[in-house]
């Protein structure tokens, strides 16, 4: 089983991916809403987080679990 899957961006899969990418922008969103703007966060707002995280260990899971494409066919 390859762990590097689950910390090294370039093994990511597509889910993955857009997960990682989510989690870092509503971070900065976070952020900027907390800091820059000086306003309240909208209710619910880490339901995000929560979603983010769980879009994550669906990819992982797809990822270390699922099978492999085939070597000889690339586009």
């Amino acid at each position: 089983m390859d762990f590097a899957k689950l910390y090294r961006p370039t093994r990511f899969n597509s889910w993955q991916f857009i997960a990682f990418v989510g989690l870092l922008m509503s971070g900065g969103a976070e952020l900027l809403i907390r800091y820059l703007v000086r306003r309240p966060l909208p209710a619910g707002y880490g339901w995000l987080y929560v979603c983010w995280a769980a879009l994550f260990v669906v990819g992982a899971l797809v990822n270390l679990f699922g099978k492999p494409t085939p070597h000889g066919h690339h586009h």
